[in-house]
């Protein structure tokens, strides 16, 4: 065992002997990709897929190497087309990925968002109290024009009273989602699509569905008011946080849209909590 140990260490002194500047610099860049891709798909069923790609991968391996003929060559029949399958099964992982890195994100100025984010905070709370019904969605960098046409256009400054009366159960919009598009409101009784995720609560409606669906294809923040419960919840990433308080929602929105350096563990993450039924 001595033996082996001193074979090893000689080994790595004499690759680290061996590493250049550019050697170093590769080796961080690639590190630094797969960290990334990592954050991108931890808490989602693209990381369940990524670990049965894993295991398949090792399978692969262990057949090459054991010479288990007929398992190797099925295997290697789906290795030759492993990444058109990736490209497939990750597809609106990887249409987020690319949306994010073609329209990096600069900080914006507080003064701009603050008197937005203050009056969508009281009037989901005012109906969160009346238990109406609301389905409210902050546009990012990803534009949400595509989902407003067919709805009605307000183009309109956002206020609290606004937004109660369009969810008003008697106004003929209130079934609809409002977008919200650089400090204005875009359109009212949006309808958006609805999340295709199997592992959804059973629990939750239309409302809830459409919130996680429009996150999942956009890097848009969507909020939801129960009209059974009066749970607010807030959605991004394709997760949904449920049954948070005015101030977490204001401090949420705060950072998500830019003006807080850092957002909590489970949105950077996309992890789901569920704090409702």
């Amino acid at each position: 065992m001595d033996l082996y140990w001193i074979k090893f260490f000689k080994k790595f002194a004499e690759i680290l002997k061996a590493l250049t500047i550019k050697d170093v610099i590769d080796i961080g860049i690639v590190s630094f990709i797969i960290y990334r891709i990592f954050l991108l798909i931890q808490g989602s069923r693209a990381f369940q897929m990524a670990a049965g790609l894993i295991i398949i991968v090792f399978m692969y391996l262990l057949s090459d190497k054991f010479q288990l003929l007929t398992l190797n060559w099925i295997l290697n029949t789906f290795m030759s087309s492993i990444f058109i399958l990736i490209i497939i099964v990750f597809q609106e992982d990887i249409r987020r990925a690319l949306a994010q890195i073609g329209n990096p994100s600069f900080p914006k100025l507080q003064t701009e968002f603050s008197h937005v984010i203050e009056e969508v905070v009281k009037a989901v709370t005012n109906l969160a109290e009346k238990k109406i019904g609301a389905l409210i969605v902050f546009e990012r960098e990803i534009s949400l024009k595509n989902f407003a046409e067919g709805a009605i256009s307000i183009e309109s400054k956002v206020t609290q009273e606004l937004l109660i009366s369009i969810f008003n159960p008697k106004s003929p919009l209130h079934d609809g989602a409002v977008i919200i598009s650089k400090g204005k409101i875009l359109a009212a009784g949006v309808i958006l699509p609805l999340s295709t995720n199997p592992y959804i609560g059973k629990d939750l409606g239309t409302r809830h569905r459409a919130a996680i669906g429009i996150t999942e294809i956009t890097d848009a923040i969507s909020l939801v008011v129960s009209e059974e419960t009066g749970y607010i919840s807030l959605a991004v990433s394709g997760k949904i946080n449920r049954d948070i308080t005015p101030a977490t929602l204001r401090k949420l929105l705060s950072q998500l849209l830019g003006f807080e350096s850092k957002a909590p563990w489970w949105v950077r993450t996309g992890y789901e909590i569920q704090k409702g039924t």
